[in-house]
């Protein structure tokens, strides 16, 4: 799934493209848009919203598309040999002007729609952690509103707060100290009312890199403790910081970009103990997530059963 810095770096190529522009290819290759002809339009502009992608275009109509696993957006000059998107076949949309070609490949969803019913797509969506709209406090509230539910789980959810994915899940938890099982209401106060601003913060920072970056952003949080340990009580004998602190750029070259996510069995960066992965879903789906155990503390496969939940995330 990707995350919000992906989807906000994808509408920033293709407003450079096309915003201005008037459309001189148009082609939905979707079987309700067949017939659709944009041509002689000129786009807007494109916004993010959460990982939704909003293609405004003269005439009141919106294309609206969401990447899930798999989409991509490409951008090529006419004339450009179409690589590095995939076969043909996987072609969802083409979008061309006079200078440059958007095609998109394996979009799950593709939508025409009016831009006064936008809200029909992402009215659903929380505050976004990179759109005008972010509101820190509404955030918070949302996160918090299920206190029972798994932390890992609630970041997912896009009607809590708009923007995170698979890898900004599991380095949140692990920059909060706590795994990803952990029940959201049993973060410490002082920790979770910090987390809007640290997930917003790791996403700033890495919404201009080409490479996602979370190890030269900010550092861990939580002393050495073990799972045993309440999370807002400290190892005697470890000096305890209540939320992860700004660090200077990492110069070091062979550090590795991110603190868990995909690590697995490599050593902790804070401690050394290898790295853990399980999966963890909400009953739609799986994904892979990466937690120290040893620097977070709270439930995990393997100690405490996770709590089952009926919630099913929602992008």
């Amino acid at each position: 799934m990707p995350e919000g810095d992906t989807v906000w770096q994808t509408a920033r190529r293709l407003h450079t493209a096309l915003a201005g522009k008037v459309l001189t290819r148009s082609d939905l290759r979707v079987p309700k848009y067949a017939t659709a002809d944009l041509t002689g339009r000129t786009v807007l502009d494109v916004t993010p919203r959460g990982k939704h992608l909003l293609t405004r275009v003269e005439g009141g109509l919106t294309l609206h598309s969401h990447l899930r696993m798999d989409g991509t957006w490409r951008v090529y000059a006419n004339g450009q040999r179409w690589s590095g998107g995939g076969p043909a076949h996987q072609i969802r949309v083409i979008l061309g002007t006079a200078d440059r070609t958007a095609v998109g490949y394996r979009l799950p969803v593709l939508e025409l729609l009016r831009t006064t019913d936008e809200d029909r797509a992402v009215g659903h969506l929380g505050p976004d952690l990179l759109g005008p709209d972010w509101n820190p406090e509404l955030a918070l509230a949302n996160l918090l509103a299920d206190p029972a539910r798994p932390l890992g789980e609630a970041l997912l959810d896009q009607r809590n707060l708009a923007g995170i994915g698979n890898i900004y899940k599991s380095e949140l938890c692990f920059l909060l100290g706590a795994t990803p099982w952990l029940p959201i209401g049993a973060l410490p106060a002082d920790r979770a009312a910090k987390l809007p601003a640290i997930a917003k913060l790791l996403l700033e920072a890495n919404r201009d890199r080409p490479i996602r970056n979370t190890t030269s952003t900010l550092t861990p949080n939580s002393p050495n403790q073990n799972r045993t340990t309440s999370p807002s009580t400290p190892t005697p004998g470890t000096t305890h910081r209540s939320t992860p602190t700004p660090r200077a750029p990492n110069t070091r070259p062979h550090t590795p970009d991110l603190f868990v996510y995909g690590r697995t069995p490599r050593p902790c960066l804070r401690c050394g103990t290898p790295i853990r992965t399980a999966d963890q879903g909400d009953g739609s789906r799986e994904r892979p997530t990466y937690w120290c155990p040893t620097c977070q503390v709270g439930p995990a496969p393997g100690t405490t059963p996770p709590r089952k939940t009926q919630h099913r995330t929602t992008n």
